[in-house]
């Protein structure tokens, strides 16, 4: 069984001098690509590969701002790593990335606090950069704003650090003593938050080699010892939180003259990681059916709310392949939700259905909007408030009424159309103009079921053969958007005006309307044959 490369070791303190910032937009690039690689995987290797290609190349231009090169180095090797773990699993490359992206925030965490500790107002940028990857958001940004501008860095370093380790403790009571994906890839993200804040007081005689030792007994189906490795791992985990539970003093602190940036750092050398690649595949489901989640936080709510608002409008104008990879970020912010939301039989529901989706083809609006539903509804469920009946019908009815089967079974009510306009035309023929009106008001009338039939099927094909002017044909459907709404009223009153139109001719042709109704009546009641073509 391979391994992955061999981490570079932490430091725990920054070198001596002045803080310096670090490019950020560099460092979105390649957060951006690493965590767009592992969405890529899923539907192709070559595209993980291009994103990989852009991470290194945002590296190159985020090294020279770090300070800590063993940091770099060990950036570059998880890098390498993840380009090698192409050829493997899709487990093995969100694990790769998901210690990469540790090692990020770690240099990340280190010298923005170093830098709010010599120039506090020029530092605002990295901290809100800092807040947004340690899940920090809402009130509790506005309150780390506020101890970082006030110099109080032991209460800034205190909320991250908790924050951290409250994503270490959800990770390892997601991992289960047996040889799985969804064990691996929730080890690697403990192992990666673990990184961040190894260095806090609290940590004990905790390490990152122990999570690495955790990992190589998993991947060796050592399940006796993994077991016993993941509760000291647990319980390490558990002091570490409760050291974290009261705030420090708000008494602002000096600058740490040897530029540490954080005010609780214990001495030592950093430990050496070796983290081994992956499960042994025959025993290991796809992680993309079996996510895990990291930290209670809502901001992880509002990121799979975003995703899914992307991908509904990706679906709505026709670019189904957007849409599903909108859906898979937002499975992976789902998959990060905490209890008790996320222990809910609704929300179980629409993880479920959002994991179908991804892989669904011919997706439509409906389906997105089925899941934005659903997870309304679970989080009124887990409020203890009701939830709505229809949501919860629309969610399950999209999870077997979409993708090939509806656009089947739209095609087969759009060719069954013909059987009764041709019957109709057949019966009363085309010559009187009364039949002819009520014959276009019932095609009108059926036009949308035609319609959805037929550029339906165009757009699947498009779809499934990579044909982007044939996927945009669905837009030509009315049950696309809004904007079809008004032609829609219109085809119906259209449809309304010729009917009304037509019956009330034969209503008069035949004296039921009219004042010489009775004579015309009883003509037609003592007539023996009526010729529909001719008399009508």
């Amino acid at each position: 069984m391979t391994r992955l490369s061999t981490l570079a070791a932490l430091s725990l303190a920054l070198s001596i001098g002045a803080a310096s910032a670090q490019d950020l937009s560099a460092y979105n690039a390649l957060a951006t690509n690493l965590d767009g690689a592992v969405q890529a995987r899923a539907q192709s290797a070559q595209a993980a590969l291009t994103r990989l290609d852009a991470a290194q190349t945002a590296l190159g231009t985020l090294a020279p701002t770090l300070r800590n090169q063993q940091i770099v180095r060990g950036l570059n090797d998880a890098v390498q790593g993840a380009r090698a773990s192409l050829a493997r699993t899709p487990a093995e490359l969100e694990a790769q990335v998901l210690l990469a992206r540790g090692l990020m925030r770690k240099a990340l965490y280190d010298q923005t606090l170093a830098a709010l500790a010599a120039a506090p107002e020029n530092s605002s940028a990295q901290l809100r950069v800092l807040a947004r990857e340690f899940g920090v958001t809402g009130q509790a940004a506005q309150t780390l704003t506020q101890s970082a501008q006030g110099g109080r860095l032991e209460r800034t370093a205190w909320q991250l650090q908790r924050a951290a380790a409250a994503r270490v403790t959800a990770a390892l009571a997601a991992t289960r003593a047996e040889q799985t994906t969804a064990s691996y890839v929730n080890l690697a993200r403990a192992t990666s938050w673990f990184t961040t804040v190894q260095d806090a007081s609290g940590v004990g005689t905790l390490r990152v080699s122990q999570f690495g030792d955790a990992l190589r007994q998993l991947t060796a189906g050592d399940t006796a010892a993994l077991a016993t490795s993941l509760t000291t791992l647990r319980q390490g985990t558990a002091a570490l939180s409760r050291s974290l539970a009261t705030p420090p003093s708000a008494t602002p602190a000096p600058a740490d003259p040897a530029g540490t940036p954080d005010p609780t750092p214990g001495p030592g050398t950093a430990p050496d990681t070796t983290v081994p690649t992956q499960p042994d595949p025959g025993t290991s489901p796809d992680p993309a059916s079996t996510p895990a989640p990291t930290t209670p936080t809502a901001g992880q709510l509002a990121q799979a709310y975003a995703a899914l608002g992307r991908a509904q409008a990706a679906a709505g104008h026709g670019d189904a392949a957007g849409a599903r990879d909108a859906l898979a970020a937002a499975t992976q912010a789902l998959a990060r939700v905490p209890s008790p939301l996320r222990d809910t039989a609704a929300f179980t529901g629409v993880v479920g259905a959002a994991e179908a989706a991804q892989g669904r083809s011919a997706l439509r609006v409906s389906d997105v909007q089925a899941l934005i539903a659903g997870l309304a509804g679970a989080e009124r469920q887990a409020a203890g408030q009701a939830s709505s009946a229809l949501d919860a019908a629309s969610l399950g009815t999209s999870r077997w009424f979409s993708g090939w089967l509806r656009v089947l079974v739209f095609l087969l009510l759009a060719l069954a159309t013909a059987a009764p306009l041709y019957l109709l035309n057949l019966a009363f023929g085309g010559r009187n103009t009364y039949w002819r009106a009520i014959m276009a008001g019932l095609t009108l009338l059926m036009l949308p079921l035609m319609l959805e039939g037929v550029f339906g099927l165009l757009g699947a094909l498009g779809d499934a053969f990579g044909a982007g002017a044939l996927r945009s044909l669905t837009n030509l459907t009315l049950s696309q958007g809004a904007y079809a709404l008004p032609l829609w009223a219109l085809l119906g009153a259209a449809a309304i005006g010729l009917m009304t139109f037509g019956f009330r001719g034969l209503c008069e042709q035949f004296g039921l309307l009219g004042a010489g109704s009775s004579s015309k009546n009883n003509t037609v009641e003592t007539a023996t044959t009526v010729d529909w073509d001719e008399e009508l």
